[in-house]
Order: C-alpha cells, then sequence, then structure tokens
C-alpha cells in the first residue's frame, strides 16, 4: 500500500465557506482522492486552519508548518509520497509578506520533507508541491487577507520554480478550480472534487 501524506491548511482540513463548519470525509479533496486512488493507496490527512509554511503567528499559536513537519514525517513513516499545499495564510495582512518570501517558505518545506530518510528503504518521500488558487474578492476576510488578491496570482509561477528547481512534482490548482465568493479563500464542494481528482490524477503517474 501506497501511503501519502497531504499536508496542508483549512482547504486541506476542508472547511466549508458556506457552513464555517467542516465538510465530511468524501467531500473533502483529500477524501475525494482516496477515492479516486483505490485500496492500495492510503490518503492520510494533514490539514490544519491557519497554518502557515515557516511562519509563527503570534495571533493563533502552533500554525508554525516548518516546525509540525519533522514530526508528522516521522509519526507516518514509512510513507511514499507528501503533498504540500500551504501558503494562503502567509498572505494574511500581520505577516506583510511578498510573494517571493511566501515561496522561499515553501522551499523551505521542501528541503525539509527531503532531508528526512522517512521514505521506502530509507529514502526520502516524493513530494508533490501544490500552488494555491488565487484569492477572489474577500468578504469576511477582508481585513485579515488585505493586499493579498495581487500577490496571491504571482505564487503559482513562483511554486512551479522551486519544483522545477528542486525536481519535485507541481500543481497549480489555480489552472483547475477557483475560491468560493462566499469568502474569498476557501473552496466549495465542487471545487475540492475538482482538485481531489487532478491530485490523483498527478500522484499516480509520480508513483508509477
Amino acid at each position: 500500500m501506497s501511503v501519502i501524506v497531504a499536508y496542508g491548511d483549512s482547504n486541506t482540513w476542508g472547511y466549508d465557506p458556506a457552513a464555517g463548519a467542516r465538510f465530511a470525509p468524501g467531500v473533502r479533496w483529500t477524501g475525494i482522492m482516496q477515492s479516486e486512488l483505490g485500496a492500495s493507496f492510503k490518503v492520510i490527512e494533514e490539514g490544519l486552519n491557519g497554518r502557515t509554511t515557516v511562519f509563527d503567528d503570534p495571533i493563533e499559536p502552533y500554525r508554525n508548518g516548518l516546525a509540525y513537519l519533522p514530526p508528522c514525517l516521522l509519526s507516518h513513516a514509512p510513507l511514499d509520497l507528501i503533498i504540500i499545499s500551504l501558503g494562503c495564510n502567509d498572505l494574511k495582512r500581520r505577516f506583510w509578506l511578498s510573494a517571493s518570501d511566501i515561496a522561499q517558505g515553501v522551499e523551505r518545506l521542501v528541503l525539509t520533507a527531503k532531508s528526512f530518510p522517512v521514505g521506502r528503504n530509507g529514502g526520502p518521500p516524493d513530494i508533490i508541491l501544490a500552488a494555491p488558487p488565487p484569492v477572489v474578492e474577500l468578504t469576511a476576510f477582508a481585513d485579515m487577507f488585505e493586499g493579498a488578491r495581487e500577490k496571491s496570482r504571482e505564487l503559482g509561477a513562483r511554486y512551479r520554480a522551486v519544483a522545477k528547481l528542486h525536481g519535485v512534482g507541481f500543481v497549480d490548482a489555480g489552472e483547475h478550480i477557483h475560491c468560493s465568493p462566499l469568502d474569498g479563500i476557501h473552496f466549495e464542494a465542487d471545487q475540492h472534487a475538482r482538485l481531489g481528482r487532478v491530485m490523483a490524477a498527478t500522484v499516480r503517474e509520480r508513483l508509477g
């Protein structure tokens, strides 16, 4: 059985922009991916609301993605592949980061994952880097994500460059799905379904 860890934020957790609750397992993109891949794959969800790439949040603690990545990798070893899907929360006004800063944060996550011998036969796991789709018009999160729309449009190209440089898989989610107009940053159920199918196809390609 191939083991896949989906390491992300609220969109991996399955935040429903309409209800403010969590989508059911079979609705989340991770659940769709599991269904598409079948019983020879095991998908482990590691989504956390507010998780950043490498930054400590002064208001919401325990959200630093780099800090939790090593124990996450070690606890799920051996694993075949990790999907890193972070960066949206780095767009918050409180961090005031550039798109370049966010891409460098993601690069640190990739390099960290590559340095841990938690894959099969003592090697590193394979990696797929997923760029978040661009932020759309913000509603309830407008103040928190001030200035995010413009910077979010740069992330796809910058993440692609990181993936190419380090020889890992890449999915630009913005080429396949869009954020909900209900809040501007989360995915509705139909977009989870689309992303789950895209990720399943990418996983099959990476793992043969």
